[in-house]
């Protein structure tokens, strides 16, 4: 997966914060996810972000970790939203 894929969220994910992590609700399907706090940071960063190398280097502002392994950790996040069809992910331009 590219770096450089510019992030669709779902219309139909409705998405809360509960007590510092993030609950995701997807309306098509009725299923409900629970974020932890990387989780909920990822999820954030991809609401105020284009693609998911914005998102990864606001996760490098946030996170004192390696980018190597933040970079497997976000793509792996955003495989499985795709996979759940929470986001789509596009090529830019």
């Amino acid at each position: 997966m590219d770096l450089d894929r510019k992030i669709i969220v779902s219309e139909t994910v409705f998405a809360q914060e509960v007590d510092g992590e993030m609950v995701l609700l997807d309306m098509n399907s009725e299923n409900y996810f629970g974020l932890d706090e990387v989780g909920t940071a990822i999820w954030q960063a991809m609401q105020e972000k284009r693609t998911l190398q914005e998102v990864l280097e606001a996760l490098l502002e946030q996170y004192d970790a390696e980018e190597a392994v933040l970079k497997k950790d976000l793509l792996d996040f955003a495989g499985k939203l795709k996979e759940n069809g929470l986001i789509s992910l596009s090529k830019e331009g």
